[in-house]
Protein backbone atom coordinates (compact mmCIF):
# COMPACT_ATOMS: atom_id res chain seq x y z
CA UNK A 1 0.00 0.00 0.00
CA UNK A 2 1.31 3.46 -0.80
CA UNK A 3 2.04 6.02 1.89
CA UNK A 4 -1.36 7.40 2.88
CA UNK A 5 -0.06 9.56 5.74
CA UNK A 6 -3.08 8.36 7.69
CA UNK A 7 -2.08 6.40 10.78
CA UNK A 8 -5.22 4.25 10.98
CA UNK A 9 -4.64 2.87 7.48
CA UNK A 10 -1.01 2.07 8.20
CA UNK A 11 -1.91 0.41 11.51
CA UNK A 12 -4.57 -1.85 9.99
CA UNK A 13 -2.25 -2.72 7.12
CA UNK A 14 0.48 -3.70 9.62
CA UNK A 15 -1.92 -5.80 11.70
CA UNK A 16 -3.27 -7.58 8.63
CA UNK A 17 0.22 -8.29 7.32
CA UNK A 18 1.17 -9.65 10.76
CA UNK A 19 -1.79 -12.07 10.65
CA UNK A 20 -0.91 -13.19 7.12
CA UNK A 21 2.76 -13.64 8.11
CA UNK A 22 1.77 -15.81 11.06
CA UNK A 23 -0.22 -18.07 8.73
CA UNK A 24 2.69 -18.20 6.29
CA UNK A 25 5.21 -18.94 9.02
CA UNK A 26 3.08 -21.77 10.41
CA UNK A 27 3.19 -23.45 7.00
CA UNK A 28 6.64 -22.31 5.90
CA UNK A 29 5.16 -20.43 2.96
CA UNK A 30 7.32 -17.66 1.48
CA UNK A 31 5.89 -14.13 1.36
CA UNK A 32 5.44 -14.61 -2.39
CA UNK A 33 2.54 -16.91 -1.48
CA UNK A 34 0.60 -14.06 0.17
CA UNK A 35 -2.48 -14.85 -1.95
CA UNK A 36 -2.53 -18.29 -0.34
CA UNK A 37 -2.44 -16.97 3.23
CA UNK A 38 -5.12 -14.42 2.31
CA UNK A 39 -7.30 -17.21 0.85
CA UNK A 40 -6.89 -19.21 4.07
CA UNK A 41 -7.87 -16.20 6.18
CA UNK A 42 -10.89 -15.48 4.00
CA UNK A 43 -12.10 -19.11 3.90
CA UNK A 44 -11.98 -19.50 7.67
CA UNK A 45 -13.46 -16.06 8.43
CA UNK A 46 -16.38 -16.50 6.03
CA UNK A 47 -17.19 -20.00 7.23
CA UNK A 48 -17.11 -18.98 10.88
CA UNK A 49 -19.09 -15.80 10.17
CA UNK A 50 -21.79 -17.73 8.34
CA UNK A 51 -22.12 -20.25 11.18
CA UNK A 52 -22.65 -17.58 13.82
CA UNK A 53 -25.92 -15.83 14.68
CA UNK A 54 -26.01 -12.26 13.34
CA UNK A 55 -25.40 -10.56 16.70
CA UNK A 56 -22.45 -12.78 17.56
CA UNK A 57 -20.92 -12.31 14.08
CA UNK A 58 -21.22 -8.54 14.49
CA UNK A 59 -19.60 -8.65 17.94
CA UNK A 60 -16.73 -10.77 16.63
CA UNK A 61 -16.30 -8.56 13.56
CA UNK A 62 -16.10 -5.45 15.75
CA UNK A 63 -12.93 -6.79 17.39
CA UNK A 64 -11.04 -7.51 14.18
CA UNK A 65 -8.53 -5.07 12.70
CA UNK A 66 -10.27 -2.73 10.24
CA UNK A 67 -8.91 -4.37 7.06
CA UNK A 68 -9.62 -7.89 8.33
CA UNK A 69 -13.11 -6.71 9.32
CA UNK A 70 -13.66 -5.73 5.69
CA UNK A 71 -12.65 -9.25 4.59
CA UNK A 72 -14.94 -10.70 7.27
CA UNK A 73 -18.00 -8.79 6.03
CA UNK A 74 -17.39 -9.11 2.27
CA UNK A 75 -20.32 -10.95 0.72
CA UNK A 76 -22.16 -11.39 4.02
CA UNK A 77 -25.94 -11.67 3.87
CA UNK A 78 -27.28 -11.47 7.44
CA UNK A 79 -30.69 -12.68 6.25
CA UNK A 80 -29.18 -16.07 5.33
CA UNK A 81 -27.37 -16.92 8.55
CA UNK A 82 -26.67 -18.78 10.67
CA UNK A 83 -26.05 -21.73 8.41
CA UNK A 84 -26.27 -24.86 10.53
CA UNK A 85 -23.06 -26.86 10.20
CA UNK A 86 -21.62 -29.62 12.29
CA UNK A 87 -17.85 -30.03 12.64
CA UNK A 88 -17.40 -32.02 9.44
CA UNK A 89 -19.60 -29.69 7.39
CA UNK A 90 -17.72 -26.67 8.75
CA UNK A 91 -14.35 -28.17 7.81
CA UNK A 92 -15.64 -29.21 4.39
CA UNK A 93 -16.91 -25.70 3.71
CA UNK A 94 -13.50 -24.23 4.61
CA UNK A 95 -11.84 -26.83 2.36
CA UNK A 96 -14.19 -26.03 -0.53
CA UNK A 97 -13.46 -22.29 -0.12
CA UNK A 98 -9.67 -22.69 -0.09
CA UNK A 99 -8.43 -23.22 -3.67
CA UNK A 100 -4.94 -24.44 -2.75
CA UNK A 101 -3.38 -27.70 -1.66
CA UNK A 102 -3.47 -28.01 2.13
CA UNK A 103 -0.36 -29.21 3.92
CA UNK A 104 -1.83 -31.18 6.81
CA UNK A 105 -5.58 -31.26 7.21
CA UNK A 106 -8.32 -28.64 7.12
CA UNK A 107 -8.67 -28.60 10.90
CA UNK A 108 -5.01 -27.58 11.14
CA UNK A 109 -5.62 -24.75 8.66
CA UNK A 110 -8.59 -23.50 10.72
CA UNK A 111 -6.50 -23.62 13.90
CA UNK A 112 -3.56 -21.77 12.32
CA UNK A 113 -5.81 -18.97 11.04
CA UNK A 114 -7.76 -18.62 14.26
CA UNK A 115 -4.58 -18.62 16.34
CA UNK A 116 -3.29 -15.75 14.19
CA UNK A 117 -6.52 -13.84 14.87
CA UNK A 118 -6.79 -14.61 18.60
CA UNK A 119 -4.55 -11.69 19.64
CA UNK A 120 -7.34 -9.34 18.50
CA UNK A 121 -10.26 -11.21 20.08
CA UNK A 122 -10.91 -10.97 23.81
CA UNK A 123 -11.26 -14.16 25.82
CA UNK A 124 -14.84 -13.21 26.64
CA UNK A 125 -15.78 -12.78 22.99
CA UNK A 126 -14.03 -16.02 22.05
CA UNK A 127 -15.99 -17.84 24.79
CA UNK A 128 -19.19 -16.29 23.40
CA UNK A 129 -18.37 -17.51 19.89
CA UNK A 130 -17.71 -21.02 21.12
CA UNK A 131 -20.90 -21.04 23.21
CA UNK A 132 -23.24 -20.42 20.24
CA UNK A 133 -21.93 -23.19 17.97
CA UNK A 134 -22.29 -26.96 18.43
CA UNK A 135 -20.01 -28.38 21.11
CA UNK A 136 -18.29 -30.75 18.65
CA UNK A 137 -17.41 -27.77 16.45
CA UNK A 138 -16.42 -25.56 19.41
CA UNK A 139 -14.05 -28.28 20.60
CA UNK A 140 -12.28 -28.18 17.22
CA UNK A 141 -11.50 -24.45 17.59
CA UNK A 142 -8.43 -23.23 19.49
Amino acid sequence: MSDTSFTSFKTTEDKTNRILREIEEAYGWPKERREQSYAALRAVLHTLRDRLPVNEAAQLGAQLPMLVRGIFYTGWDPAKVPIKMNREEFLQRVRDSFPYQIEGDTEQLVNVVLQALRQYITDGEWDDVKSVIPKELANALP
